[in-house]
């Protein structure tokens, strides 16, 4: 089967297209960036540390100084705040605790799921609310969420999709050829489900922006360029980070490392950075956005193994991004990984594919980063070192949304105070780790070529693809 951007290579048309883009994530690409707040130096004390400025982390921060607010809470960040997948996504900002309904229902109970579902809702709504409250001016637009077919198999699995989303109390909107682009008009459409309740698109970076704001002017202590080395246990109670610059002592921590090395092993194995790559266009004009249409402003995605998100920021770009995941040998993180040409090239080939109307346009931005993939591919937690240190990991894409459901569970784990209505088994199973190099790599360059071979097979999964599925690994890229 030939998928609808064909088999043909990527032309010096489609990478003449963004020769030109600025590499650098278009959200950090301002010049109101705040200055860098100091690195640790010397011995410090807090009562709560948390390793990490993203969006988990400034999370913790927030909610733990909104409830107890003379808690003296310490944020160390490696690099700069927002720096990592936090200002590097694509800005939707969705209500899914388990990477959508169809992975949950792989992996928990049905009973497990609805509630899980609920909670998310629930959780979008308050993240709304606490940016109106705190006057957070991140561009948030609950518009909803729209999975698109591409192929005639997709079709069948949106509508089962769509059933088990009004089942648990989704609003669902189910569309045809002709709906579909009528909200976006594409000519690979073939079939659309719009999810009203699930969400919509955010400005990650000033979602990031307002809520650094927000701790610091609760009090928290934020020390930036500062790599958390080691943890250790204290015999006299309490634990020690040992950092770049110096070492901060707490009574408790909570680990929000993404993608990044975590000092705890039972985290590093179970992640691997895989990369993702995003083009952002030149402001569409008035014409070029008749043309298309997205009146609605939804965040679409459609719906292969290996598949493609797109929006509109708020000046009228379009982000589009996905497809590749490339893991690197050793689950190595370099700079030089993010400026990939032949990620670059497929992109900007599926782009004019799947909009010809946009012939001609370039791209200002382009940009990669890892996300924190676990093998059940939505969060996970637990503690070490006694119970005074907590983490959240493993939200693989789907993090913006959930980053404040699992700074409350990161908490609530270092309280005994977690809420009672989250699933046991969610909140206690681990996912399987990955293992060792090279059967790491080996595995999932495997893996990522049977997902495309399904692509063009009809949706069928082949023999490596249905013993993951067995083993609970069932794997999308």
């Amino acid at each position: 089967m030939t998928l609808p951007w064909g088999d043909g290579p990527p032309s010096d048309r489609d990478r003449l297209s963004y020769a030109d883009a600025e590499p650098r994530p278009f959200w950090l690409d301002r010049d109101s960036a705040p200055e860098p707040l100091p690195a640790l130096t010397g011995r410090h004390d807090a009562g709560l540390a948390i390793v990490g400025g993203g969006l988990s982390g400034l999370w913790a921060a927030v909610l733990a100084k909104e409830r107890e607010p003379s808690l003296d809470v310490v944020l160390l960040e490696s690099e700069t705040i927002g720096g990592g997948a936090s200002g590097r996504n694509g800005g939707f900002i969705l209500s899914s605790l388990t990477h959508g309904v169809s992975n949950g229902l792989s992996r928990l109970d049905p009973d497990e799921v609805e509630t899980l579902e609920r909670l998310g809702r629930d959780n979008l709504a308050e993240t709304a609310a606490t940016v109106e409250r705190l006057g957070i001016d991140c561009d948030l637009e609950l518009t909803g969420d729209v999975l698109v077919a591409l192929e005639p198999h997709e079709e069948k699995e949106l509508t089962a999709e769509a059933r088990a989303l009004r089942r648990f109390g989704h609003e669902v909107a189910e569309l045809d050829r002709a709906a579909v682009r009528a909200e976006l008009d594409s000519p690979t459409f073939r079939a659309g489900i719009w999810v009203k309740s699930s969400g919509g698109v955010v400005d990650p970076a000033r979602l990031v922006s307002g809520l650094r704001r927000a701790a610091l002017g609760l009090g928290v202590r934020i020390h930036e360029r500062t790599r958390v080395t080691g943890i250790a246990r204290r015999r006299r109670g309490g634990i020690e980070l040992r950092a770049s610059g110096g070492t901060l002592v707490a009574e408790r921590a909570v680990l929000a490392t993404s993608a990044y090395r975590s000092p705890v092993a039972a985290v590093r194995r179970r992640i691997v950075p895989v990369y993702d790559y995003v083009l952002v266009t030149e402001p569409l004009t008035a014409a070029r956005r008749d043309a298309i249409g997205w009146r609605r402003r939804q965040g679409f995605g459609d719906s292969a193994n290996q598949f493609h998100y797109y929006r509109l920021t708020a000046d009228d770009r379009v982000l589009w991004g996905g497809y590749d995941a490339i893991y690197h040998y050793a689950s190595r993180i370099a700079p030089e990984l993010e400026d990939r040409d032949a990620s670059f090239a497929v992109l900007a080939q599926h782009f004019f594919t799947t909009f010809p109307q946009l012939d001609g346009i370039r791209f200002s931005h382009r940009w990669a980063g890892p996300i924190d993939t676990c093998s059940r591919f939505f969060a996970f937690y637990g503690t070490s070192h006694g119970g005074r240190v907590s983490y959240v990991a493993g939200h693989t894409g789907l993090g913006v949304g959930a980053s404040r459901f699992g700074a409350r569970v990161a908490l609530g784990l270092l309280d005994g105070d977690v809420d009672p209505r989250i699933p046991a088994r969610y909140l206690r199973s681990r996912p399987l780790p990955f293992p060792p190099e090279p059967l790491r790599w080996a595995a999932i360059q495997l893996t990522r070529s049977r997902l495309a071979a399904a692509d063009r097979n009809q949706g069928r999964r082949g023999a490596w693809l249905r013993l993951l599925d067995r083993l609970g690994l069932g794997f999308d890229s």
